[in-house]
């Protein structure tokens, strides 16, 4: 379980995340929604330790994050952020196993391979595995990425918009695997998300942000209703019930 207590974040007189507390339970699928600008990818990144907080408690399983040394948080948590900058040639095969950093400090053994060729296999990259970054479309290669953090096998899995440059097919396996990681794995899964729709019908959990504050936290009936969502995003949704999903129609 991760416990968020009275957490703010500025950037200079800026309040980006201001005075949250929720807590994030284990086992299930988390979603992070809200307008640009709501402090969705900094509650994330501090989560993970990425970017300090201004103040608050994070605690992880009961321990404050900040007392946790660096390798064994990379031992809970993995991360993957929205924007991914690496300057080296490598095949998707050597990304992916820089999952397993933690554990092996690059030298991988028989276990860490079997890690490796296991999240492969569950992004169905192994056709593609021994191909460059650079040769791969923007979906082939955002899967590679996620490849590469389920292959660090943490409890807790942050994701910063995942279905970046994802087409509809390859969105629908993302968010698929990640159902299969918490309900076969009991991972927990953390997402940043826009399409409300894929965080209605994937999510156990939604906590709607707006300007650095949660407007409203629960399951996903609670939290996809017209209401709630005019909260959020300042205009009327439609709200449809599609094969017990509930569907948002913001288009019209």
């Amino acid at each position: 379980m991760v416990e968020i207590r009275n957490v703010s974040k500025q950037y200079g007189s800026k309040n980006v995340v201001e005075n949250v507390s929720l807590t994030i339970a284990k086992g299930k699928i988390t979603s992070f929604i809200g307008p640009n600008g709501a402090g969705k990818s900094t509650l994330l990144s501090m989560i993970s330790r990425l970017l300090s907080k201004d103040q608050g408690e994070i605690l992880l399983e009961g321990k404050e994050i900040g007392q946790c040394k660096s390798n064994d948080l990379a031992k809970k948590i993995s991360i993957l952020k929205q924007t991914n900058h690496i300057t080296v040639r490598l095949t998707i095969r050597e990304l992916v196993s820089f999952g397993r950093f933690p554990y092996s400090q690059g030298n991988l053994d028989e276990e860490d391979w079997r890690y490796v060729d296991e999240a492969i296999r569950y992004l169905e990259l192994e056709d593609i595995q021994h191909k460059y970054l650079d040769q791969l479309s923007g979906g082939q290669r955002q899967r590679a990425y996620i490849a590469m953090v389920v292959a660090q096998n943490t409890e807790y899995i942050l994701l910063d918009e995942p279905l970046n440059n994802l087409d509809m097919k390859h969105s629908v396996q993302i968010m698929k695997v990640l159902r299969r990681l918490v309900d076969e794995m009991g991972k927990t899964v953390v997402i940043v998300i826009h399409d409300i729709n894929f965080a209605s019908c994937y999510s156990d959990y939604i906590v709607a942000l707006k300007d650095g504050k949660v407007v409203k936290e629960g399951t996903t009936e609670d939290i996809i209703s017209a209401q709630t969502l005019k909260d959020v995003y300042d205009m009327d949704i439609q709200i449809q019930n599609i094969d017990q999903n509930k569907i948002c129609v913001y288009f019209a």
